[in-house]
């Protein structure tokens, strides 16, 4: 079995900002990331970041991603995993993973989890043929890999991430003719909703899909309107040509691991779904296993690079480590995070965390 004081699952935003300060102060960290790159949902984030400068604002997910990844791979008390998927997490915290059809354990002395979220469906009809896609999955396809998922996209939903990919499609020659939002508000920003709205984006609320049409792919959407209680209202079907529907209905955190491993978890419909119940420190219920960045609750890359760095620093100092000016950086860490919480878009997180009660 392996050795290694500090493991970290996921090397997204949280995970690569949470290694930087452990490795600054010569802990032996370990990264572990199922992907063959480091960095997430940042591998394929091509727009700007809003925020502050401290939180890389203007700059474009890829090249923020770029930053981090060359702040921390020169260090010698780094060791990566990429290509590396965790099966496996004991309270006595033994990390169980498979390489290459290769599988091996790792005792660590701290865990740090800081896995991400998946995406959530959406049931209706026919969404198992080809053509229906996540919105994560049409961003990797054009934004990794250059490939357009189809000529012509219905959305479906109005979140940052189901606004920012209609635009990153219409860039790419791919036309957005409809997108659907089942809520009577636009939930992401309102900048996001005006600028595809002047490329000619029809956004229509109360509305959902009822079915894909199409033998052996999508070749149209049937739509309807919602009522009050979010159900189809019969008689108002229309159908719309498409080749496809993209999917932008919410994430949901991954917290397999953590109750694999015994931590105690809370449903709370605000922050996602199954969250792990975390202290101050972002420690769950197990000594010595954290969590943090949208594991922990799903917000922006922004608030994921801050609680990865307060993460870090906190684990840091459980280990004994002395971190200069630490009763400095945290106290400007977790007031940096409660601005990017505040104002209306924050107002489901502040929700969320209070019933988690680490508000």
């Amino acid at each position: 079995m392996r050795q290694a004081e500090v493991v970290i699952i996921g090397a997204g935003p949280a995970g690569l900002a949470a290694a930087k300060p452990l490795l600054d102060v010569g802990a032996e960290v370990t990264l572990i990331d199922r992907s063959a790159m480091l960095g997430g949902q940042l591998t394929k984030q091509t727009h700007m970041f809003f925020g502050s400068e401290k939180q890389h604002a203007s700059k474009r997910g890829i090249d923020i991603l770029k930053l981090m990844v060359e702040a921390i791979e020169t260090y010698p008390n780094l060791t990566v995993l990429t290509e590396t998927t965790v099966v496996g997490l004991y309270a006595d915290k033994v990390v169980s993973c498979v390489k290459d059809d290769h599988y091996f354990k790792i005792q660590a002395q701290y865990i740090l989890i800081a896995a991400g979220a998946s995406e959530k469906s959406l049931p209706f009809e026919n969404n198992d043929i080809p053509g229906v896609y996540a919105a994560g999955a049409v961003q990797t396809l054009m934004n990794v890999y250059g490939v357009k998922p189809g000529d012509r996209v219905i959305m479906v939903g109005s979140g940052n991430i189901g606004l920012i990919v209609s635009y990153q499609l219409m860039q790419a020659g791919v036309q957005v003719p409809l997108l659907l939002e089942a809520a009577d508000t636009i939930s992401g920003y309102l900048v996001h909703a005006s600028k595809i709205r002047r490329l000619g984006v029809d956004i229509r609320m109360n509305t959902s899909i009822k079915r894909a049409l199409g033998e052996t792919s999508v070749e149209a959407a049937e739509i309807w309107q919602l009522d009050e209680n979010w159900q189809g209202i019969e008689g108002t079907e229309t159908i719309i040509p498409c080749d496809t529907i993209c999917l932008s209905v919410g994430l949901a955190p991954l917290t397999e691991l953590l109750q694999q491993a015994g931590a105690e978890v809370k449903y709370v419909r605000e922050l996602g779904g199954h969250v792990p119940k975390i202290n101050q420190h972002y420690e769950t219920s197990l000594d010595a296993v954290y969590a943090c960045g949208d594991v922990a609750g799903i917000e922006e890359a922004s608030s994921a690079m801050i609680s990865g760095h307060i993460a870090g620093i906190e684990i840091a100092l459980k280990a004994g480590y002395t971190v200069a000016n630490a009763n400095d950086i945290l106290p400007r860490l977790r007031h940096d995070l409660r601005n990017l919480r505040e104002g209306p878009h924050g107002e489901k997180i502040r929700i969320g965390l209070k019933k988690l009660g680490v508000a």
